[in-house]
């Protein structure tokens, strides 16, 4: 599917990911945008919750996650544990937290995907200086 989508035309595009998709109601239908949106799109589907200091600093309760966020996981085996966002998967729409490891039947430590709905971030990275134009442009007056 990636290589026919990498061969594809912009009218073959129109075909895998339509923006109309909410109007569908059918879940099958909502899944089949998720899996066939861009990355740029994708990337919005990466919203995660602002603790309580952060949304009284900043004025903002959701932010995209970003690599070097802390994180608290809210849902799943790991409740409770914080950690530092080590990597990000956009094709899946996955993070994957420093010490937030399972260990493979091989002995070896693989981590652990989490969804960014899961978490709550209490740290930003503010490295970036676009972020923070983005985060004093969506600020609550």
């Amino acid at each position: 599917m990636a290589q026919h989508r990498k061969a594809c035309s912009n009218s073959c595009m129109k075909k895998l990911f339509s923006k109309h998709w909410n109007s569908r109601k059918q879940p099958r239908k909502q899944r089949k945008y998720l899996f066939n949106s861009p990355l740029n799109i994708k990337h919005k589907f990466f919203g995660a919750r602002l603790s309580k200091e952060l949304i009284n600093k900043y004025k903002i309760k959701t932010l995209p996650i970003r690599k070097d966020d802390e994180v608290i996981i809210k849902r799943g085996q790991f409740k409770g544990k914080k950690g530092r966002v080590e990597k990000i998967n956009l094709r899946k729409i996955r993070i994957y937290v420093k010490d937030i490891q399972v260990m493979k039947r091989d002995g070896n430590k693989a981590y652990y995907p989490i969804h960014p709905s899961n978490v709550v971030i209490t740290e930003l990275n503010t490295k970036d200086k676009e972020r923070i134009k983005v985060m004093e442009r969506r600020t609550k007056k």
